[in-house]
């Protein structure tokens, strides 16, 4: 059976249809996002067919026994496998709803979804999810078993106790559920855009397909550009957006010192930015070193606070400043940067083997050596010696050889840089004693 979904009705019409009221009807759409009427340009509402029965249906889902919150999970969840819950396929919807939480915690839940994940068990691990959407809302299950669980991945891998292919799995299972889960939301209510993005080589786009995902339900218009996005990129689609305000997010140190250029450039057009991201949870004061407006630690405070930006736009902060001579010193370290990797290599010789590790161990060092100077503290990157250990560990060395290869660097940067490089050389022999204790 067909329904309109052309907005014919206004708000009393449907208030008669449908005998809810009208501050239960509001609370609906801004909550949950459903229904999303359009709205007329003096911004009256105006509903559909289509919503009204929509409205029905929940209501239904109410008399059997149902939160609104479980019932509006239902119909997304019915959207999401490609069936319309309006013609017909709503019950097998509403038998995933009614079947309740689970008596295992949202904790136990996680585990059972990361077990899957582990054991490269694709229909366990999407099954799992299932059952934890049908007893709980979308957001609490993205927030306490996906993201929490890809947090734990990560710190399995951290700990040599996980591959870098079951990282990727897990994280292709949740990628793909959201994925699905935006699909299904309605189209928006507002009219202002948001745009999401990453900043160039920032491969870790889940956090903010994730709050594409929330801004949606709550009737956004959420456009979501994923990982490795170039500068010029975001300046085309903002063109042809008008969007005011660009949500960026950067996990490591490197890429933090990106997504400062990339605030940079957009304040540089007129645009607001707002942040966040790991890195920036985990390294005190570095939020100060961006200018553009920090989202919080959390992805729950993060969606009240775009919010806010949106209604309410405000000037984005200025940044802190960065000393001349950290910059001087960044600047003859890249120049010389070769020259201290072959000098690092010889004094190494065969000690650290294999070279591949010696060659991905100097990048990613270098690399960051270079944005903790620019972004204003050389120990910023202390947080992130714990990659080069990880790195080892895979490679079948022992941990024990980091120290050494510390210290030979620091070696190196004297020999190379001498007084010019002394910043990075003291501190590199000050990691290597705290590692030798």
């Amino acid at each position: 059976m067909f329904i309109s979904k052309t907005p014919t009705f206004n708000l009393k019409v449907v208030l008669n249809e449908t005998g809810l009221a009208a501050d239960t009807l509001r609370a609906w759409e801004r909550r949950y996002g459903l229904p999303l009427p359009q709205r007329t340009s003096g911004g009256h509402r105006l509903y559909s067919q289509h919503d009204i029965e929509t409205i029905k249906w929940l209501i239904a889902r109410q008399a059997e026994g149902l939160s609104i919150s479980r019932a509006v999970d239902a119909w997304n969840e019915a959207l999401a496998s490609g069936s319309d819950p309006l013609a017909g396929a709503a019950s097998s919807a509403l038998t995933v709803a009614q079947a309740g939480a689970p008596a295992s915690s949202l904790e136990a839940m996680r585990g059972d979804w990361l077990s899957a994940c582990l054991r490269y068990d694709t229909s366990r691990a999407e099954q799992t999810l299932n059952q934890a959407f049908a007893a709980n809302s979308v957001e609490i299950v993205c927030v306490e078993i996906i993201l929490r669980g890809l947090f734990e991945i990560g710190r399995l891998w951290h700990e040599g106790k996980a591959t870098v292919q079951q990282e990727h799995f897990t994280s292709e299972i949740a990628t793909r559920k959201l994925e699905a889960l935006i699909s299904a939301t309605q189209p928006s209510t507002r009219n202002e855009t948001i745009l999401l993005a990453c900043p160039p080589n920032e491969g870790h786009a889940f956090p903010l397909l994730l709050l594409t995902l929330f801004l949606r339900r709550r009737g956004w218009n959420a456009i979501h550009l994923g990982a490795n996005v170039p500068v010029d990129q975001i300046e085309e689609t903002l063109t042809v957006t008008k969007s005011k305000l660009v949500i960026l997010a950067a996990q490591t140190l490197v890429n933090a010192a990106r997504l400062r250029e990339m605030a940079r450039a957009l304040n540089k057009k007129g645009i607001a930015a707002a942040f966040g991201g790991r890195v920036f949870n985990s390294i005190s004061g570095l939020q100060q070193r961006i200018p553009a407006h920090f989202l919080g630690n959390t992805i729950e405070y993060s969606i009240p606070a775009i919010e806010e930006l949106v209604v309410n736009p405000r000037p984005a902060p200025e940044e802190e400043r960065v000393k001349k001579s950290l910059l001087k010193t960044s600047s003859v370290f890249q120049d010389a940067r070769y020259q201290i990797e072959v000098a690092l290599t010889d004094a190494i010789g065969t000690r650290v083997r294999p070279a591949e590790f010696l060659v991905t161990a100097n990048r990613f060092l270098g690399d960051n050596l270079i944005a903790a100077l620019e972004l204003g503290d050389i120990s910023h990157l202390s947080t992130d010696i714990l990659w080069i250990s990880n790195l080892l560990t895979s490679h079948q060395i022992p941990v024990s050889t980091l120290p050494a290869y510390l210290a030979a660097y620091a070696q190196s940067v004297d020999k190379i840089l001498g007084e010019d490089g002394r910043e990075i050389s003291d501190w590199l022999k000050l990691e290597s004693a705290k590692l030798n204790v």
